[in-house]
């Protein structure tokens, strides 16, 4: 990012888990269809987690679900091992807090984008173009990264 003209205050402080991580989820989907049925079955499986841990990651802090019934849901809902289950919920109300459903939002912001970007450029939506153009972007709150692509990417491609 920094040789490409991103600050360095930029690539340093707006490392988070919405834009990495969401990035990083985002890149799994994308590229999903190109694995072995193999890598789609764990990437699906993975995805399942990631669900999973979008809302229990809140519910847990919130106290409407107990540690106990998420470890319930992690094994027999998501077929995680009891220790993989028991990790993931001290993750969720100890070590860190917050982060699960933060990329995961990072994730849906930016599959949401690319949707809306998609529908408005229709046979025009070039996917090598977006991605470059997001990751040129550096990292960007998803709002401001929706506001670039509205702004300085659609209105180029729209043209003939």
């Amino acid at each position: 990012m920094v040789e490409h003209g991103v600050s360095l205050a930029r690539a340093l402080y707006a490392f988070n888990s919405t834009n990495v991580e969401g990035w990083g989820l985002y890149a799994e989907y994308i590229t999903r269809p190109y694995m072995p049925l193999e890598g789609q079955l764990i990437s699906l499986q993975f995805r399942l987690q990631r669900a999973a841990r979008a809302f229990l990651d809140p519910e847990l802090q919130s106290g409407k679900i107990k540690p106990e019934d998420a470890m319930r849901m992690l094994t027999e809902d998501v077929n995680l091992s009891v220790p993989f289950a028991k990790q993931e919920v001290e993750r969720y109300t100890y070590r860190a807090p917050g982060q699960a459903n933060s990329y995961f939002y990072g994730y849906t912001r930016l599959l949401q984008l690319r949707r809306e970007t998609e529908k408005t450029l229709g046979a025009k939506f070039d996917q090598k173009k977006f991605h470059d153009f997001i990751l040129a972007q550096g990292l960007l709150p998803p709002n401001l990264m929706r506001q670039a692509v509205i702004e300085d990417f659609i209105p180029p491609q729209g043209r003939d």
